[in-house]
């Protein structure tokens, strides 16, 4: 009897430190962040490498709007995001009741106007369509470069919100087309221009050589910095922070200095 007792109490703390190894693994640390594909998902790719040294599995979810990634955070489906600018990310949270916040500015990509069926601005005839996006801040920041090209001007208090509507004086009668922002390449050959958001035009295959005109880094640097966002309370998780520190390390400067060069520059 007492030899029994003994065998079922061995058996019972091996289960137990089997379990014991067993329930170790599966509670290693996740991070599930949503970006868009190029070049967020790309520099993520960087950061999971250093956070995997420190035994934090990163989950890079790729998306192709600009909505579904802060509704994903917000809903708890994902920890974190990174595509974003801080200036759309403030108007979304305005807009749409949700409760999102910046922990670190991450990298810049500077607006530019591409060619379509106009190869230059000198090209551009009375009545050509110029492609914008439609996305509440984004159009603002397109229709503000097309202004500082002298095509448009823009009342005086139209803002960072500033839609087709705030145009005070269009004299050649450009008919502005609002498009999804993921729709501007594939739509750019059915436009004289268009003015593309830079993941995209990254994602496309798109180069700052074939860009007609930049927006001013100095003046748009700040207000559209790209943010990795979280929702209000987990500013502090230590994932996040850990993050936070991958991505705003040498090796993340280095990769975007070098794979992207003038269009993606780092904020750190």
């Amino acid at each position: 009897m007492k030899k029994n007792l003994t065998l079922l109490l061995t058996g019972a703390l091996t289960l137990g430190l089997l379990a014991g190894c067993g329930g170790k693994e599966d509670d290693a640390a996740t991070i599930k962040v949503g970006a868009s594909p190029a070049p967020h998902a790309e520099i993520l790719e960087v950061a999971k490498e250093l956070l995997a040294k420190e035994g934090i599995a990163l989950e890079i979810v790729e998306f192709n709007d600009y909505v579904l990634p802060n509704t994903s955070l917000e809903d708890g489906s994902l920890d974190a995001n990174y595509f974003q600018h801080i200036t759309y990310l403030n108007d979304f949270n305005e807009k749409n009741g949700t409760h999102l916040s910046s922990v670190a500015e991450i990298h810049y990509e500077p607006f530019a106007i591409y060619p379509g069926k106009a190869a230059s601005l000198e090209d551009l005839r009375d009545g050509d369509q110029i492609a914008v996006p439609n996305d509440g801040t984004n159009e603002a920041r397109a229709l503000m470069l097309l202004e500082a090209q002298g095509l448009i001007t823009l009342r005086e208090d139209a803002g960072l919100s500033a839609t087709k509507d705030d145009i005070a004086e269009n004299p050649r009668n450009y008919e502005i087309v609002e498009l999804e922002a993921n729709q501007l390449t594939a739509r750019r050959e059915d436009v004289a221009l268009a003015v593309i958001n830079g993941n995209y035009a990254l994602g496309a295959g798109l180069t700052s050589d074939q860009a007609l005109a930049f927006e001013d880094a100095a003046a748009s640097a700040g207000p559209y910095v790209n943010v990795l966002a979280v929702k209000e309370g987990n500013e502090e998780n230590e994932s996040v922070q850990a993050l936070v520190k991958a991505l705003t390390s040498q090796e993340v400067r280095d990769f975007m200095t070098e794979k992207y060069g003038s269009a993606v520059v780092p904020a750190f």
